[in-house]
């Protein structure tokens, strides 16, 4: 489906939330919480390979463009609050699904109010990540985006200096990169801030967790999906094929249908 309108939402405290919306804007559907280093523009692709629902509406979480700030007063909550303006403006929506730091937040929101569907793709919890803060910081304190970029795909998603080389070489994608990694140390930080729940999306009617191939039973991404697992005992367990954290990216069709044939009807 194609978008059709972006909506600018107010979450109070000085900040604001975009949502991008394919399809009906006014039938309630899909709502998509992506995660860090990315935005709604993202997972456009995702959102055109998918018509199991009537909408798509994809969250431009802040602290991107052109959402508003993270402000000073910042957290995991601020996050999981911001997702309960959205769900209040798109009454209905008939399933929430989230990646990585989203499918985090997308299943803390559903401890908080009655979801139908719940779907995250490899979310992670803390203590994920915690031991890049420091470098974080400082490259964040420098406004030092190239390191910030360095230090979240080395140390934190474990790829190699070629990997790195080959994005820095694509300028265009790079810069993308540089802007997107600017909210990266907070985030973290508010992932890391708090002990995580028992138990995770207790009011919602169907849990489903993905995890890519490549990704299972292996650091990082793969053990912190085992963590929140274990928080999510009834939850049932995807997998995609031949694919690791980047699915959006790299196959954004294959996770759209595999998305349409996890939708279930009220």
């Amino acid at each position: 489906m194609e978008q059709t309108i972006q909506k600018n939402l107010s979450v109070g405290g000085g900040s604001w939330v975009t949502v991008d919306v394919y399809g009906e804007p006014h039938a309630p559907g899909l709502v998509v919480v992506p995660g860090a280093m990315s935005d709604a523009h993202g997972w456009r692709h995702v959102a055109t390979a998918v018509d199991a629902w009537p909408s798509v509406t994809v969250v431009n979480r802040r602290g991107r463009t052109p959402s508003g700030p993270l402000t000073s007063t910042y957290s995991l909550q601020t996050e999981v609050d911001d997702l309960g303006v959205i769900l209040d403006e798109f009454k209905g929506t008939q399933a929430l699904f989230g990646w990585s730091y989203g499918g985090l937040i997308a299943l803390l929101a559903a401890n908080d109010r009655p979801l139908h569907q719940v779907i995250a793709y490899e979310p992670v919890m803390r203590p994920f990540g915690s031991h890049a803060l420091p470098d974080l910081r400082a490259a964040e304190q420098t406004a030092d985006w190239d390191a910030t970029v360095e230090i979240v795909n080395r140390q934190i998603a474990g790829l190699d200096t070629a990997h790195v080389e080959a994005l820095r070489a694509d300028r265009q994608a790079w810069a993308a990169l540089r802007h997107l990694s600017r909210p990266a140390h907070a985030e973290l930080a508010a992932l890391n801030s708090a002990p995580p729940p028992e138990e995770m999306a207790r009011r919602a009617d169907r849990v489903d967790l993905i995890i890519g191939q490549c990704n299972h039973g292996t650091a990082p991404y793969g053990t912190s999906f085992d963590d929140v697992r274990q928080r999510i005992t009834r939850a049932e367990v995807h997998m995609l094929p031949g694919q690791g954290h980047m699915a959006h990216i790299q196959a954004p069709t294959e996770l759209g249908h595999l998305l349409n044939g996890l939708a279930t009807v009220r």
